[in-house]
């Protein structure tokens, strides 16, 4: 170790990096022209197990950048070739063989201020009892000191990358102003409802094309590759594409899996239409789960409410109208069943039929749509096991319904054959949190293995 007090020129190379070599560098973090600080992560590098970033050991002033993203590098690598003021404390093993040195001023000299070639200005030699001050340094144009780079992991950074975040952009919650993951999800989220954002954790997005500062959508011309053909988005689809996109980034989504035994109220079902077929009624398993959802409404008003418009109070309902999404040539709807807590289940299905036809004949008026307080998504007749569906705002849940599988349950003494229906819930975590929505999918397993609970 040595004290050198005049500009220096020094070579930085890449450290001891373990047992990788020609290890890819993913990111470059720093520009030519830049002052860092010892320490100050400069690159980063990726290999087949690992991130890492790569720190700069001196502070100074980045003369010139011997790396660029996608080189491989090794231990010894040079990286970067790096100006040192005087006074700064060299490390022996940072640097070069030959380091170029410029000649201290001489007292022939030492009457005025001596500028070198470039951007570098040596001060005089001051006498003997003044504190000697810092050699200042100037940038060459237009070039300016960035002091405040995103301190961040390489997984944050990787990520942040993936989104098109800018991580400049992004104030860090973590110690010492790290930049965590949900700091960058913050962001993304303020950046969409286009609002500065008043939390510490965010910076307010600045205006871009696409509000995300990403890059631009991928245009392709497909018809170098094989026959295409256009088909026009639907009525429905154009209006319904818009909402349910700031319904999923307006919301954060959580949702909650489960599973119904109906075994015996799919045999009920069956045996109720036998006997209400000369009145033309046909009750539905949906009809049943809508009658049941009620009576979880009740008992958990929160699933039945809606947040206001600035977010400060929690709109409590005490009507329970329930929206069912309804399948038509054109695109998904949904219709809304009104008052279903003073309905009974034939009745509610009635309603559904006679909704369900109006829809597949575009013949819904627009009331018919609105006031849902709740929503259920069936998929039963269709298939799958298990699906992720999207609240609908301003609502604060929406149930879906998978198709129902004969499964091996265990009764304590043997597995038995049983109907088993699966249950997705998804809700607007903030005003429901997870102990409540597991709750709620329980109960409502209980009550459809055994629909007498709703007489309790």
């Amino acid at each position: 170790m040595k004290v050198e007090r005049d500009i220096m020129t020094i070579e930085i190379k890449v450290p001891d990096i373990g047992d990788f070599a020609e290890v890819e560098v993913i990111e470059v973090l720093v520009n030519e022209g830049d002052q860092v600080v010892a320490d100050q992560s400069v690159i980063t590098v990726e290999s087949d197990k690992a991130s890492m970033e790569i720190p700069c050991p001196q502070a100074g002033v980045i003369k010139s950048l011997k790396v660029t993203e996608g080189d491989k590098v090794s231990e010894g690598t040079l990286m970067l070739i790096l100006e040192v003021a005087q006074t700064q404390t060299v490390k022996a093993d940072s640097i070069s063989d030959a380091p170029v040195a410029q000649p201290e001023p001489t007292q022939a000299n030492a009457s005025k201020p001596e500028t070198k070639t470039g951007s570098v200005i040596s001060t005089v030699q001051p006498p003997p009892d003044v504190k000697p001050h810092p050699v200042p340094i100037e940038l060459h144009e237009p070039t300016q000191i960035n002091l405040s780079k995103p301190h961040a992991s390489p997984s944050v950074r990787k990520f942040a990358r993936e989104l098109g975040v800018p991580l400049q952009q992004v104030k860090g919650s973590g110690p010492k102003d790290r930049i965590t993951k949900e700091d960058v999800q913050l962001f993304v989220k303020q950046s969409l409802l286009g609002n500065t954002a008043k939390d510490s954790h965010a910076v307010a997005l600045q205006p871009t094309e696409n509000g995300l500062n990403l890059l631009p959508w991928p245009k392709l011309d497909f018809s170098k590759f094989g026959e295409t053909q256009e088909e026009s988005l639907s009525r429905i689809q154009k209006m319904s594409g818009p909402n349910l996109h700031r319904n999923w980034v307006m919301i954060p989504h959580v949702t909650q899996f489960d599973e119904a035994d109906v075994t015996d109220l799919e045999q009920f079902r069956k045996t109720t239409n036998e006997l209400l077929a000369k009145q033309g009624v046909k009750t539905t398993m949906l009809a049943f789960v809508m009658k049941a959802c009620v009576n979880l409404l009740q008992k958990y008003p929160r699933f039945n409410s809606s947040l206001s418009e600035d977010g400060s109070k929690l709109i409590l309902k005490k009507f329970y109208n329930i929206g069912f999404a309804a399948d038509t040539p054109n695109g998904l709807v949904v219709p809304v069943v009104k008052q279903v807590d003073q309905k009974g289940v034939s009745q509610i299905a009635n309603e559904m039929s006679d909704l369900a036809k109006q829809a597949r004949d575009g013949k819904l008026k627009g009331a018919d749509m609105q006031g849902a307080t709740f929503t259920i998504s069936s998929l039963g007749g269709i298939g799958g096991t298990s699906f992720t569906p999207i609240i609908n705002a301003p609502e604060v849940a929406i149930l879906g319904l998978s198709k129902s599988q004969i499964k091996p349950v265990w009764n304590n003494k043997e597995f038995e054959p049983r109907l088993m229906l699966p249950l997705s819930l998804s809700y607007d975590h903030r005003v429901i949190d997870g102990a409540q929505a597991a709750r709620f999918t329980a109960d409502l397993a209980a009550t459809l293995a055994d629909m007498r609970r709703i007489l309790l």
